[in-house]
């Protein structure tokens, strides 16, 4: 059901909430799920799950149902759509993960020589985290971007600038898809939020999940790495 009026005058910093109901391009979105899947086939095999293929061959069929449930933009909510989407970013996120562990005990466990090879490898896996939390990002907040489209939106995940301070244009801003890969971004970098603050516990988790797998790729692995060079 559309927000009551007297929930339009509920205000963050003296802004409208939510704001006004906006569609939201879906071609950022797509072209950031290639892009993942394209790093994960960038991997050496020893750090696939199975065949190099598999996981990106199941990734790219959800991407196809997900594609065909919303070719073009977002205007409302789309159940099925969601459904993917979360199957998606799972898969994805879970194979980055089990990636990042088959690295690490490698590290650990192996006398390592080829220290080129490791350094491309943590940073292909640092590169999809940070593309696939962005897109965690997008399908939390507010209940997600179906919901918001539609001008639904449930209580913000994130604290974003524009919604403290009632100078900074336009006055209904609403977040995008590049604002989430901003924020996936910055917290990869800095392990930590920058200038967007997670509000709810599921959001911190999410957040801290991100960090922690940011800085063993880069503290551990590309360290390790580097000094093998």
């Amino acid at each position: 059901m559309p927000p009551s009026a007297a929930a339009r005058q509920r205000s963050q910093g003296g802004r409208a909430y939510p704001p006004p109901p906006s569609s939201e391009k879906f071609w950022p979105v797509q072209l950031t799920i290639l892009a993942a899947i394209g790093l994960q086939v960038s991997l050496p095999e020893r750090l696939t799950a199975g065949p190099t293929w598999v996981v990106p061959a199941l990734e790219g069929a959800l991407f196809l149902g997900m594609f065909a449930a919303t070719p073009r933009e977002l205007e409302g909510e789309h159940p099925v759509r969601r459904r993917v989407a979360l199957g998606l970013t799972a898969l994805v996120s879970a194979a980055n993960v089990f990636s990042l562990v088959e690295l690490t005990h490698y590290l650990l466990h192996h006398q390592v020589s080829e220290g080129h090879r490791l350094i491309v490898a943590g940073m292909l896996i640092w590169l999809t985290n940070f593309l696939i939390f962005a897109l965690w990002y997008w399908e939390l907040d507010r209940g997600g971007p179906g919901r918001r489209a539609a001008g639904h939106d449930g209580p913000p995940d994130f604290l974003f600038p524009q919604m403290s301070d009632d100078r900074i244009e336009p006055i209904d801003w609403r977040p995008q898809f590049v604002d989430y890969l901003y924020v996936s971004l910055t917290n990869a970098a800095a392990f930590s939020p920058t200038d967007t603050m997670p509000l709810t516990p599921m959001a911190k988790l999410v957040m801290g999940a991100q960090s922690i797998v940011s800085l063993v790729t880069i503290g551990l692995v590309i360290s390790r790495a580097v000094n093998i060079l």
